[in-house]
Formats: structure tokens, sequence, C-alpha cells
């Protein structure tokens, strides 16, 4: 500790000085958290729908009501054909359209078959699909209701009909599906592994910018013992853009926290031990600051898309999730999505943690290995 703790105040002394980096370094998680809060959504709102209604009946104004109040399309513009419906699809104005054939209130009143037609633009696959399932849960319900409507004309309730089987759901942990719900506490993971691995990317190299690389050569101090010198002042400060991230999570955009928040804290310590010694393995490459820089962000590229942090690591191809499991971030995804959505303890996460505590021990001792006390 005689050698670590002159590093540390070192480090330390650098941090407070350079105030506009501290500065930053707290205000960036919170713009990250607000603007990626509100970006990083699955779910798919206010389509825009265009309209050929040809028959212009109670039932069709019924029709187009109940696709407008669901919340997933809004009206962008009624046309008067399927050409100029076809010609607002293809300029991506709309995305969507519905056409409603002459006959259809009297074939829903007399009850027989009322096909309308539903267009969708599948260039974009993700709102496609969910505008898709969106129409067929719509249109289910409105069958069901001309169905209940017929029976009561004739003096039947559906209680009174044959048994058919029925199921009842019951979504636990996020009834409503809120997307924030499930992408909050991902952000919390992503912009932890962002600024940390930034951070400390340009220690070691700073070092060799500055001239003071030398300093450090000619003195007793151990590769790891400077590697731990150099990532306690770095982890104080990301333990409390934790804090922050945490009260940007829960106070602005809602997300309770059900587990246990002593739980999540330490668990975070070892994923900033991962992600910070990630940062100063980096810094041990790299030449200069830029180079850093760079190869940070091409390290945080493949956590966005393959930790699981949007898309399922199920649905991806045997190489990727291969690749994901030598992911730090793909743990601790589990473990905060756990902690915070289903108020999970550590006897569940137990695997996460020891992968998390593996992955620092290793990206610590490489980085150790990898400094050499010479000018080269």
């Amino acid at each position: 500790m005689s050698r670590i703790l002159p590093i540390i105040r070192k480090e330390f002394i650098h941090i407070l000085r350079d105030r506009r980096a501290l500065m930053i370094a707290f205000l960036t998680p919170v713009i990250q958290m607000i603007i990626l809060g509100y970006a990083a959504t699955t779910d798919v709102r206010n389509v825009p729908l265009a309209i050929f209604d040809q028959d212009r009946s109670r039932q069709s104004r019924a029709l187009i009501t109940a696709f407008v109040q669901s919340g997933q399309f809004t009206a962008h513009a009624y046309v008067k054909s399927e050409q100029e419906l076809a010609a607002l699809i293809d300029s991506g104005q709309a995305r969507a359209g519905l056409v409603v054939p002459p006959e259809y209130g009297r074939a829903v009143t007399a009850g027989r078959n009322a096909d309308v037609m539903f267009i969708l633009d599948g260039s974009d696959p993700s709102v496609a699909s969910s505008a898709l399932a969106s129409a067929r849960l719509i249109g289910a319900s409105l069958a069901t209701g001309v169905r209940e409507e017929m029976l009561a004309r004739r003096g039947a309730t559906p209680a009174t009909m044959p048994g058919a089987p029925q199921v009842r759901e019951r979504v636990w942990y996020n009834p409503d599906m809120d997307s924030a719900v499930f992408m909050v506490p991902g952000l919390i993971g992503l912009v932890l592994q962002f600024q940390a691995t930034l951070l400390t990317a340009s220690a070691v190299v700073r070092e060799r910018e500055r001239g003071t690389i030398e300093q450090l050569i000619v003195t007793p101090i151990r590769p790891y013992e400077l590697m731990v010198g150099k990532i306690l002042p770095y982890a104080v400060v990301e333990l409390l853009v934790v804090g922050e991230v945490l009260l940007v999570g829960t106070l602005w955009f809602g997300v309770p926290i059900r587990g246990s928040l002593l739980l999540l804290v330490a668990i975070a310590c070892l994923f900033l031990v991962s992600t910070l010694a990630l940062g100063l393995l980096i810094s041990t490459i790299a030449q200069t600051q830029f180079e850093a820089f760079q190869l940070s962000f091409l390290t945080l590229l493949p956590s966005v898309f393959i930790s699981g942090f949007i898309y399922p690591i199920d649905a991806m191809p045997a190489a990727l999730q291969l690749i994901s499991k030598v992911i730090p971030l793909t743990y601790f995804l589990v473990v905060v999505r756990g902690i915070i959505i289903k108020g999970v303890g550590v006897e569940a996460l137990l695997p996460q943690i020891m992968a998390l505590t593996a992955f620092g021990v290793a990206l610590l001792t490489i980085a150790s290995l990898r400094f050499r006390k010479r000018l080269d």
C-alpha cells in the first residue's frame, strides 16, 4: 500500500484539477440516460395510417376509431383512391394503409364475412411486425364485439354458449409491458461501461504523452500496483455515477428498484473493475490518446448489439452467442435487470457474479502483464 497510495493520490489530484473533465464525467451519464431512455424503446406507437373508406358507414367509422384509439396508429390522411394511398406509403409519409370496401357496413350488420385490407410498409421489420400484431388484435377484438352483439339480438349471451378454452393471462414483473422498465436498467449498465472504459483508456497513454512515464519507471512500483492505483480513484468516481444514474432511472423514468440496492451496488463494483481494467488494457496497447479512444469505441459497439441490451441473445446465431459470453456487460445486464425489475437475490445471480469476478481478475492481470517499465 505504501507504493499504491501515492499513485492513488496522484490520480485524484489529476481528476480534481481537471474540473471540466470532472463535470463532463457527471453530466454525460445524465444526458445519455435521459436521451436514450426516450429514444431506445421497443414500443411502436403513432404509426401514420392512410385510410381509404369506401363505405362511410357507422361500422366503418367504428373500425377506423378502433385503430386510432389503440394508440398504435394515427390517421395521417383520408384518401380517395388506392393509388393515392399507395403513393403515400411509397413516399414514406404513411407506414400503413387501411382500405374499407363499399359493402362493409351491410356485411357486418348481416353477420357475413366483412374483409378489409390492411397494407403495411415492411421496409422496417420491427415497426411492421408490431403494427401487424396490433392490427390483428384490433380485428379480433372487433370480431368478438360483433359476435356478442349478434348473440344479444338472439337473446343469448357468451355465458350460455357451449364452453371454449379460456386463456387467462398474467404478466409478471412488468404488467403494463412498458419498454422503459426493460430499457432503463440496461442503460445503467451501458452508460457505466461507456464512461468507465473511456476514463481509464487514456490513463497510461497520458503518462507517456506528458513525459511522466519516466518518473513511474524509476520508482520501485510493480505493474499490478500501478494498475490498482490507477483504477481505484476512477472506481470512486464511477460509484458516484452509479448513484446518479440510479436516481435518474427511478425519479425521472419511474422505474422502481424491487431488489436489494446494496447488492446492486456491490455487483456494480465488480462490473466497474472489469470495465476499468479493460480501459487500462487498452491504454497499455495504444500509443496515443486518440488511438485509445478509437479502440474503446471498437469494444463498446459489440457491447451494445451483442450483450442483449437491445436484441435477445437466444435469437442470435451460435457464433454471436459465443462472443456475447466474453462481454462483461452481458452478465451485468442480467444482474441489473434481475435486481431492479424482478427483485431477485444473490442466489439467482451467482453465475453472473462469478463471471464478473473472473473478468475483473483476468483483465487486471493482463493489463499488468502488458505494462512494461520501459520507454518503448
